[in-house]
């Protein structure tokens, strides 16, 4: 590679560059300043998240580097952008709440800022190897701070069964690209889907290739029938880490998703397009009629959580342009409502700081914490996709593009998994509003109150900005085409 090239490889890459540097300067602070470090060094890591912030921001960049493995386009940025806030949001939140779930340990937010890494690296491949690079290095990270609580048995038992059912899913996907090497003789998306049109592309074998591909994704965005370990991992990892993994990692397996089948597969949009339209409605219904009978709220937001992805991949099944536009703005809403939910749960602790996680722990909050109160419902009524939220306008735009792209059934059965699921999120409402007290929560801390409290502004004020929003979406999906 030349030193021009080199350069411009750098230049692109500049973001990913920053969390690798800030990662490897906040290790050596951790290890010079000791165990006490662990507040220092998440202060430094959120620096670290704002400084590559800033600059994808106001220094936008676009390209093929490092001899085109790695594609810089808006869709990236918009993506990688939503991935960082999710990551820097999560943090802040465990800032208070560090000691009761041993995340005041220093590698916790090392390991944070090293997953975001990878999440990063994902977003922007546009090859099959550095995609797995950027994928081992997120979920690796991942498996150890799921599991960080070591004095919890629900936290070790959730890192371990995320690290088992994790590693078959990469051995899945690995299986995958290894059969789409051999039948096209390429790794680069580019060259793949150059590969398709030219061949006419539909071997057995590559198809077999393309479902195992999916199938590893799949599990990584915790869509039926890949879910298994949402719902354990979700309730027994310390709910900071809960809050972490339910946004950015979400928002990177749904961009490598999205990459992967329209850049690559385009030319086997038929063939992909049955895998995903069953994935997603397997989703919905699971994640509609299983969180019926939660308890636990941790658990009911997992569920919720496969729903929601589901809903995402109806816009993604339309594969045009406004159904890519569709599920970035989904993810960009789903990453906020999200964010709020785990702030509240975090929130709820009695006054001698015993944590609840049961729904029937809210009863009567709004007497007693009015406040909170009114975010979660906010935030209930905005997942249940209740006009004029900003929920309301994520399903209808993924919705939408399933109906201009025929897909009249899907479209139909999003809508009526969708008033199933409202059910679940009412019944919240209905125990915070209509029941007797059982409790008087503890004043939460002033970061948790600013996530919560800015989450329920959005979903509320969403209807007057979502034009501007929707606009850039629609900018940065017409760069994938």
């Amino acid at each position: 590679m030349n030193s021009d090239l080199f350069l411009t490889s750098l230049h692109l890459s500049f973001p990913e560059l920053i969390l690798a540097v800030g990662a490897l300067i906040l290790l050596m602070v951790g290890v010079f300043s000791g165990e006490r470090s662990g507040k220092l060094v998440s202060v430094l890591a959120m620096i670290v998240f704002a400084i590559a912030f800033f600059w994808l921001l106001f220094i936008p960049a676009q390209g093929l580097g490092w001899g085109g493995v790695y594609k810089a386009d808006g869709f990236a940025r918009f993506m990688k952008l939503l991935a960082l806030f999710g990551s820097f949001v999560a943090l802040f939140m465990s800032i208070g709440h560090a000691k009761e779930n041993q995340l005041d340990k220093f590698e916790f937010p090392v390991l944070v800022v090293l997953s975001t890494l990878g999440i990063m690296v994902m977003i922007s491949a546009n090859d099959l190897i550095s995609l797995y690079l950027g994928l081992e290095l997120q979920s690796l990270s991942i498996y150890v701070i799921a599991a960080i609580n070591r004095d919890s048995l629900k936290s070790t038992e959730a890192g371990l069964k995320y690290f088992v059912l994790g590693a078959l899913s990469s051995g899945m996907l690995l299986y995958g690209m290894s059969l789409v090497y051999g039948f096209t003789g390429h790794t680069n998306f580019a060259d793949i889907a150059q590969a398709l049109s030219a061949d006419g592309g539909r071997s057995l074998g590559l198809i077999f290739g393309l479902v195992f591909i999916l199938a590893g994704l799949a599990f990584k965005i915790s869509a039926v029938p890949f879910h298994m370990w949402t719902p354990d991992v979700y309730e027994g990892a310390p709910t900071a880490v809960t809050a972490f993994l339910a946004s950015a990692p979400k928002v990177a397996a749904m961009s490598m998703l999205v990459r992967v089948v329209i850049t690559a597969f385009l030319p086997l949009l038929i063939d992909w397009q049955q895998i995903i339209v069953f994935i997603a409605i397997a989703s919905m219904l699971l994640g509609s009629f299983a969180a019926i009978g939660q308890h636990n709220i941790k658990r009911l937001m997992a569920y919720s959580s496969i729903g929601n992805m589901g809903y995402v991949l109806v816009g993604l099944s339309a594969g045009t342009p406004a159904g890519v536009s569709g599920v970035m703005l989904y993810m960009l809403i789903y990453v906020i409502m999200t964010l709020g939910s785990f702030a509240v749960i975090m929130s709820m602790r009695r006054q001698d700081g015993t944590v609840v996680e049961e729904i029937d722990d809210l009863a009567g909050m709004s007497t007693t914490s009015p406040f909170m109160a009114m975010v979660l419902t906010a935030t209930m009524f905005s997942l249940a996709g209740i006009p004029p939220l900003a929920g309301f306008f994520a399903k209808y735009f993924v919705f939408m593009a399933a109906v201009d792209a025929k897909l009249y059934a899907l479209a139909v059965i999003g809508f009526l998994t969708s008033v199933i699921g409202c059910y679940y999120y009412l019944r919240i409402v209905k125990v915070m509003w209509f029941d007797k007290p059982v409790g008087q929560f503890a004043e939460p801390s002033g970061s948790l109150k600013l996530v919560f409290g800015l989450s329920g502004l959005f979903m509320i004020v969403y209807i007057f900005v979502g034009g501007p929003i929707g606009g850039a979406v629609d900018l940065a999906a017409a760069t994938l085409f």
